[in-house]
């Protein structure tokens, strides 16, 4: 387990790419966090850094969004919000093992799908408000950030460290 502070949301995009420099085909990322932590900021960097063709949004309302790459598998984004089991994520028909995806909200929702995978929980001080509807909208408040990994493949952070400079 690793803790970091990220300051900013332009912060929270280049950690995005420096965590999406180490993905590949068949990596699940899930991101946990109220509402306004940096999810989809964080999958925004990701995605920049990935170079996925099109915008990066959140997909709330479709519950998953693949996002092309130019020679490279795709990036899977998922909102699970509105979800409440693995069979409901194992439902939507994504295809783990020759995508990226990263799952918003994903947190208990893994049994069965997969034993490796890297959980980033973001946590934003408390108080803090989402003004205008979009993630991380008060630049001044820092973001703690722990990630996780598990099974064989995460079992090694030792880049986080390394990313960060």
């Amino acid at each position: 387990m690793i803790d970091l502070t990220i300051a900013t949301p332009d912060d929270m995009e280049q950690f995005g790419a420096a965590v999406a420099r180490q993905l590949r085909a068949g990596d699940l990322v899930t991101l946990n966090g109220e509402l306004g932590a940096g999810k989809t900021t964080l999958t925004r960097g990701l995605g920049a850094a990935l170079g996925v063709r099109g915008a990066v949004t959140s997909p709330t309302f479709v519950l998953a969004r693949t996002h092309p790459r130019e020679g490279g598998v795709p990036l899977v984004h998922v909102d699970a919000y509105r979800l409440s089991s693995a069979i409901e994520l194992d439902d939507l028909d994504i295809d783990f093992e020759r995508s990226i995806v990263v799952v918003e909200w994903g947190a208990g929702l893994l049994d069965g799908l997969t034993d490796d995978w890297l959980s980033i929980d973001i946590v934003r001080p408390t108080g803090t408000e989402v003004r205008s509807g979009t993630e991380f909208d008060d630049a001044a408040e820092p973001r703690q950030v722990t990630l996780t990994g598990h099974g064989e493949r995460w079992k090694d952070l030792g880049w986080v460290g390394a990313a960060r400079n």
